[in-house]
């Protein structure tokens, strides 16, 4: 049997199913330990500095005895906590993005996910490049300045040259005042040399869920196809990492294992990444499998509540605390205004998960991914998004002007990162309102930013925000950035 090694390179090493079996027992033997989960409740709290916040983060054992803790009182300290990390380093910030579906042809298996090749009823669809252009086009008229883009695997239809050139078809494509900014990549493992083509396309993040990090269960999960490879999928951010990209994105999809096992998994990936490539993952994400094209979430015996979904989300916050979490419109607003609160700190709004649905009047359901629970518009997102105190940012300023990596966690860390994301926040928003939002929207939003830019610490940073402000206001520029 492998050893634990969270430095090693072999999925079998750091992915160590020994290790999560006695993490659980671990976990399940001390779940109402009040003594030990107090301190780990300590060490988890952020802390107070004389430049900004630290926090210390959770390993998998003391993670996951924080999710099999039982104890009402203690639970609510775990989500009080999360909050209060949520908001030392991420401010009341959320950015926004849009996924944009380029080809459901898919050269997979996969049992869960209606774009599996035994599919003969969806609607196999493929986007042009102008029909990408279109799409993009849809998706700034709508606001957008960032697109996760999503492809099935099929080598035949969907080689890295497509997807390079879709990204380039995207980054081109400038309409009223209207740029995608950046582009994150959602697509199957492949080679660090593809790695490579892709960091020099100018990608953001490079996302990858393991979808369950359970070895069996993945093999009988995944019967056919190259993803069929484990350890291949696994060691994918490794090879990205090696490829140059330093921003990448983790995610399970809860529901197809034990979330206890997934959760344990999905935090020693993270701690992986740390000790070899010395960044942890950028972004993890939260999906919960759904309703789609002859998938039936029932066939799942592994579902998770709601109160189950929103501890997970919490004690990842805690484990985590300078990684972005990101919830789709796969969950109702309801959902995510609850997980807003305990971590969450991206959000997808207006979003179409069919290919070429952006540019249809009516939602297609033929070449959907899976259902969408949260319908609303980017407009009416926004605006709930500031109802509830929170600040929609459409900003991108990182990844252009090279804060990724290590050294947009060094920032985040030390806590000078909020000296450029509350007033790039605030610029992109001002964007948002200008351009784009209908007149309640924008009402509300200005009123915000007024109150807002009060906050900026620094009086020269806030300077020089109220100026650019007042210039996207009253001129055509666009794109001020700290």
């Amino acid at each position: 049997m492998a050893e634990f090694n969270p430095k090693s390179l072999k999925a079998e090493e750091f992915i160590n199913d020994g290790e999560i079996r006695a993490t659980l027992e671990y976990a399940e033997a001390n779940k109402n330990n009040v003594e030990l989960i107090d301190e780990i409740l300590e060490k988890a709290r952020p802390k107070k500095t004389e430049t900004g916040y630290v926090c210390a983060g959770l390993t998998h054992r003391e993670a996951s005895v924080l999710l099999a803790c039982d104890i009402p009182e203690k639970i609510e300290e775990i989500y009080k906590i999360a909050e209060e990390i949520k908001l030392a380093f991420y401010g009341n910030r959320i950015v926004i993005f849009a996924p944009l579906y380029l080809s459901n042809y898919c050269i997979n298996g996969c049992v869960y996910c209606p774009y599996h090749r035994q599919n003969k009823c969806i609607t196999r669809k493929k986007l042009t490049q102008e029909e990408v252009k279109a799409e993009v086009i849809a998706l700034q008229d709508m606001g957008h300045k960032r697109l996760a883009i999503e492809a099935g695997e099929d080598p035949k239809n969907n080689p890295i040259e497509y997807i390079l050139e879709c990204i380039n078809t995207i980054y081109s494509v400038n309409h009223k005042n209207g740029a995608i900014r950046r582009v994150n990549v959602n697509i199957a493992a492949t080679t660090v040399e593809n790695y490579r083509k892709l960091k020099d396309a100018g990608i953001g993040t490079y996302i990858l869920f393991q979808e369950t990090y359970h070895k069996e269960s993945y093999l009988q999960l995944h019967p056919s196809g190259p993803k069929h490879d484990y350890d291949y999928h696994t060691e994918a951010m490794d090879r990205a990492m090696e490829g140059g990209i330093d921003d990448v994105g983790l995610g399970v999809l809860f529901g197809l294992e034990l979330y206890k096992y997934e959760f344990a998994g999905l935090i020693m990936h993270a701690e992986h990444l740390e000790a070899v490539h010395g960044v942890g993952p950028h972004t993890i994400s939260v999906p919960r499998i759904k309703h789609a094209d002859d998938i039936d979430p029932g066939a799942f015996d592994n579902s998770i509540s709601d109160d189950i979904f929103a501890k997970i989300t919490a004690c990842i916050r805690l484990a985590v605390p300078y990684t972005g979490i990101i919830i789709s419109t796969r969950e109702s607003e309801e959902v995510r205004s609850k997980l807003l609160r305990l971590g969450v700190s991206q959000v997808s709004g207006g979003s179409r998960t069919s290919v070429g649905g952006y540019t249809q009047e009516e939602r297609p359901h033929d070449t959907e991914q899976f259902d969408v629970s949260d319908q609303r518009t980017l407009d009416e997102v926004v605006h709930w998004l500031m109802q509830n105190g929170h600040i929609p940012s459409f900003c991108t300023a990182c990844y252009r002007e090279g804060r990724t990596g290590d050294r947009f966690m060094s920032l985040c860390k030390s806590g000078q990162i909020l000296n450029c994301c509350h007033p790039n926040a605030l610029m992109t928003l001002t964007e948002y309102l200008t351009d784009y939002a209908s007149e309640e929207t924008k009402k509300t939003g200005f009123e915000v930013i007024e109150k807002e830019l009060t906050k900026i610490p620094k009086e020269k940073v806030r300077q020089i925000a109220e100026d650019n402000i007042r210039d996207i206001k009253n001129s055509n520029r666009r794109d001020f950035r700290f």
